[in-house]
């Protein structure tokens, strides 16, 4: 297990001063990065070997989101690493040990001359100890509609340019980034987002054009407000897909 503290900032909190979710995956992602930074394993080794970790999907749980100045730890947990795959678990707790999220992941190493995934060497093996899989429910990667959904309805939103803001330092859209996108799309009667699916599929770039597609419903068991948002190229395929089920407001 690998994890940091931190203080909720004034720059990080939604207009109810809490934690906004875009900024929680900040959190996490930045997490990992401190550990292959801290590893040996970090930018510099993975821009010489020409190598990316590249993010598949993400399952996030959220119990509650923490306001302003309160302090944090931020964890990670790599659980499994198979062929060119790693696992990872993240947890953001309080000081008192309150669990505030936890989250699973699945990455992909990518040489990025050849833009195909490669296996995982044992020097990065090494850098990431196996932890203990987190207890929590772990739900498909692949995000559908669900068949039965009641009071399905679908929108469209305006097309979205992607900016050099949005990019990360392989030149693709930050994972963050693409959920900010479909956060912003919501309805303002939506409330608390209690959880958080997300899969990547495609990369987009400077200059390109995103179309969000929005499906809303209900939830049957618990008549939650549910919204899968489809990040798409103008010619249909498919960047992002984001799932956000409602919970409970934050005290």
């Amino acid at each position: 297990m690998y994890f940091f503290t931190s203080r909720i900032r004034y720059s990080e909190i939604d207009r109810n001063g809490h934690l906004k979710v875009e900024a929680l995956l900040n959190y996490f992602q930045d997490c990992s990065t401190f550990q292959s930074e801290d590893s040996g394993c970090g930018m510099r080794y993975l821009s010489k070997k020409h190598q990316a970790w590249v993010l598949n999907s993400w399952q996030i749980e959220i119990r509650r989101l923490p306001a302003l100045g309160e302090r944090v730890r931020i964890g990670t947990i790599p659980y499994d690493l198979r062929g060119y795959f790693g696992y990872r678990n993240f947890f953001m707790d309080t000081e008192e040990g309150e669990q505030l999220a936890v989250a699973n992941s699945l990455w992909t190493l990518i040489d990025m001359k050849e833009t195909k995934p490669v296996r995982v060497g044992e020097e990065q093996k090494k850098a990431y100890p196996l932890g203990e899989k987190m207890q929590m429910e772990y739900l498909p990667r692949k995000i559908r509609l669900p068949e039965d959904a009641s009071g399905l309805q679908r929108r469209e939103a305006d097309p979205i340019v992607v900016r050099e803001y949005h990019l990360d330092t392989n030149g693709h859209v930050n994972n963050a980034q693409y959920v900010h996108m479909a956060l912003t799309r919501r309805t303002e009667e939506e409330g608390h987002i209690q959880r958080l699916r997300v899969e990547y599929k495609e990369q987009a770039h400077l200059g390109d054009e995103i179309y969000p597609e929005i499906y809303e419903w209900k939830q049957e068991d618990t008549q939650a407000t549910a919204q899968t948002t489809f990040l798409r190229a103008e010619d249909g395929r498919c960047y992002c897909i984001c799932e956000m089920i409602d919970g409970e407001k934050n005290a």
